[in-house]
């Protein structure tokens, strides 16, 4: 298998984790979307340095994970590989601001070394929510719900779209890396010249691939709406699955649970 059919299996595995039925797939999708949104502004609404506060927030991405049967390398994974952007965000925090603001044992913790972990933690929460969603959900029902709550029709087509036929795009890919490979046994990966017009020839085959899919969808009726079969339908299951989280999420924003479980810890002590 060449590295573009192992990214593409990766990247397919979600969405084949969300065929699966649990009772986290079974929630509205509509419910879920919202709810994500909802964690992400929470995460997002911290202030710069708080490194304890957004901790018990994890128990969003780790409950739906383990509810939703989604294995946690599925996940873990996927963050980790992207973590290297996180980390060029913040990589210059902790030599902009050396003000001491707090002590881990006996070594001192500057501000932008608090700066740079709030980002991390931000980042893999945000981000391990959002893989959890699509695992459970399926990308085109996450486009779907955003179709109902008001998004541009046009910018959820796209987002469908692409997510559609980046699959075919690499499979047009990998047919041509491996006709290369028959071709120059010697050499199965191309040189950078030759890469160089293998990118041309896929972008020509990707406009050629453009214009027949979309003659066939217009030969079958589509007039920019991407319509589809299930009926959303909220149940009591869905409005408290959003009730309870909100409320988890809104007192966790307004209150310091790390601080409030160690003073309990230490005065029960």
């Amino acid at each position: 298998m060449t590295r573009i059919e192992s990214a593409i299996a990766r990247l397919s595995s979600l969405d084949d984790l969300a065929s699966r039925d649990s009772p986290v797939h079974r929630l509205d999708a509509r419910v879920k979307v919202l709810v994500t949104a909802v964690f992400v502004g929470v995460v997002a609404s911290f202030a710069r340095g708080e490194v304890s506060r957004p901790l018990p927030l994890i128990l969003f991405p780790v409950l739906l994970a383990t509810l939703g049967q989604v294995p946690a390398v599925a996940i873990v994974g996927r963050v980790a590989l992207a973590a290297p952007f996180a980390v060029m965000v913040g990589l210059f925090e902790p030599f902009l601001d050396r003000t001491v603001v707090g002590y881990l044992g006996a070594f001192p913790v500057t501000g932008g070394e608090a700066a740079f972990a709030s980002i991390l933690i931000k980042y893999s929460l945000c981000l391990s929510a959002a893989l959890t969603l699509v695992a459970t959900t399926g990308f085109d029902a996450v486009c779907g719900a955003l179709g109902r709550f008001g998004l541009p029709r046009a910018l959820v087509n796209q987002l469908s779209f692409t997510y559609r036929y980046l699959f075919v795009l690499a499979d047009e890919a990998v047919r041509m890396v491996r006709a290369h490979a028959l071709r120059s046994p010697d050499r199965p990966q191309p040189a950078l010249r030759v890469a160089g017009s293998l990118l041309g020839l896929l972008l020509l085959r990707t406009l050629d691939r453009a214009r027949r899919v979309h003659a066939a969808m217009l030969c079958r009726g589509f007039d920019g709406e991407l319509r589809r079969l299930e009926r959303a339908r909220l149940r009591g299951r869905d409005v408290a699955f959003a009730a309870i989280w909100c409320g988890f999420f809104a007192l966790a924003r307004a209150h310091d649970l790390p601080r409030m479980v160690g003073a309990l810890v230490t005065s029960g002590g």
